[in-house]
């Protein structure tokens, strides 16, 4: 989980709200990545092995869906016409906040991999393992909130020119990490990383 890479899509999607709105929005969104997180701890394993996905597949499809905001950063739509939804009525909560900025398929296929790994070598004793793990979580979520929280002032010191200029370099770089992403989990599906 990268804060730092979050906070030029947090402050391009909550330009138009609110201090109390975004603050509420920020806040969903770090509840719905830890609840993630701490799913895919729990559980990912299983849901993975039911529905047949991979981590290469997770890696790919986060990597679609980040390069798909990236582009949206990069180049912006014109202003809203009629019958678009105004960027502020948007919940962003959930995706893009949660799922894939802050719980994105890296730090997701991290924490199905650490489950399979405690489990394996503590067979009898993973339980407070996976407290430490939890707490662990719990410390990212709240540093990832203050850091995205303190964004405003960062807001405030670039106005809205500079807020645009870092808006679209961080949706190049976005673009970049998706397709990064994206070669891995297909590298990963065929084998073709070197060991």
């Amino acid at each position: 989980m990268n804060p730092f890479s979050t906070v030029p899509l947090f402050l391009s999607l909550t330009a138009g709200m609110s201090e109390r709105r975004r603050n509420r929005e920020l806040l969903k969104a770090c509840l719905y990545s830890f609840a993630l997180l701490i799913g895919f701890l729990f559980l990912g394993a299983t849901i993975i092995d039911f529905f047949g996905i991979s981590v290469p597949g997770i890696r790919v499809a986060g990597g679609l869906i980040i390069s798909a905001i990236g582009f949206r950063m990069l180049f912006p739509a014109p202003v809203a016409g009629l019958g678009a939804e105004p960027m502020a009525d948007r919940d962003i909560a959930f995706t893009p906040l949660a799922m894939p900025s802050l719980a994105g398929p890296g730090s997701l296929s991290v924490v199905i991999a650490a489950a399979s790994q405690i489990e394996r070598h503590n067979p009898e004793n993973y339980r407070p393992i996976y407290l430490g793990v939890t707490a662990g979580l719990v410390i990212v979520v709240l540093i990832a909130f203050l850091i995205l929280r303190a964004s405003g002032t960062l807001a405030r010191f670039l106005g809205p020119a500079g807020i645009d200029a870092m808006t679209r370099i961080f949706g190049f770089l976005l673009i970049a990490i998706g397709m990064q992403f994206l070669l891995t989990g297909i590298s990963d599906f065929f084998g073709l990383r070197p060991a």
